[in-house]
């Protein structure tokens, strides 16, 4: 598509204003990061899911400041127009007010991204506020949260009793005080995303949480079918990646084996002149 402005955390806001659907998406790398800035999507979530989906660990919880920031770079390099958001990686954030802001500021100062993501509620109010008050925009991120997956008890819906979504309703109002410029809803039911989305003045971004939140999010490698060891009952997938790529490589055997590639198309030869030079001299 035809270039575009680039977005910032006021377009979201605008969008929500307008009743307008915000669009994101994740990106680990230069190449995925064009295509999907190509596509027109309003931001790029460098998420910490690259340790599940990249990196092959269980969880995010080993991925360390030193790879979101090398992929954050790499996204910076291939997106021109996307609001870029880094993912602040396990322990980088909860250890003290301070750490947080400057690990947050690296991820602006060192990377190229234009905004960071923690997770976390009320807990994480001070963070965000000191955050936000050294410049830097911050989402939010409440109901399934990757990082706490031991506390959880697992990768389960979260606020599904009267007391864990009236938690996550103050969750909500405690991180757009505090300065959350957007929130990033995951895996909580349909209902209470859409009334979280109405009682408070930023964007919610959803994922398996409805379509009453202001915007959606899917992890890349999901929606492509890039990633096979498990997908996730909220993802609705718009191609068979991986199943491509296998298909393509055994093809790519094949070929090799049979020589049948590298074919005469494929490959460059010297003039018949010059060949025939070369072999005088080799006599």
């Amino acid at each position: 598509m035809p270039d575009r402005k680039k977005v910032t955390i006021r377009t979201l806001q605008e969008k929500k204003a307008r009743g307008e659907a915000i669009t994101m998406l994740t990106a680990y790398d230069v190449v995925t990061a064009r295509a999907i800035d190509a596509a027109g999507i309003d931001a790029i979530l460098v998420g910490d899911s690259l340790g599940m989906v990249v990196l092959g660990y269980d969880t995010t919880l080993p991925v360390t400041m030193a790879d979101m920031l090398h992929h954050c770079r790499a996204v910076a390099r291939g997106a021109r127009s996307a609001l870029l958001v880094g993912d602040m990686p396990f322990m980088s954030y909860q250890v003290s007010v301070e750490e947080a802001v400057r690990n947050a500021g690296r991820f602006l100062q060192e990377a190229g991204m234009d905004a960071v993501k923690l997770e976390g509620g009320q807990e994480r109010a001070d963070a965000v506020r000191a955050i936000v008050a050294a410049g830097i925009p911050v989402m939010g991120h409440l109901g399934l949260t990757p990082q706490s997956v031991h506390q959880l008890g697992g990768f389960s819906p979260q606020g599904r009793s009267t007391a864990a979504a009236r938690r996550l309703l103050e969750d909500s109002h405690a991180l757009a005080d505090a300065g959350c410029f957007s929130l990033v809803l995951e895996s909580i039911p349909a209902r209470l995303a859409e009334l979280i989305s109405r009682r408070i003045a930023i964007p919610t971004i959803g994922i398996g949480a409805g379509a009453g939140c202001d915007g959606q999010v899917l992890v890349t490698h999901d929606m492509l079918g890039l990633y096979d060891r498990f997908t996730p009952k909220f993802v609705k997938q718009y191609a068979a990646l991986h199943a491509d790529m296998a298909r393509a490589f055994a093809a790519f055997r094949d070929d090799v084996t049979t020589q049948a590639f590298p074919a005469p198309e494929h490959t460059v030869d010297l003039p018949d002149d010059a060949w025939n030079v070369l072999l005088e001299t080799l006599e």
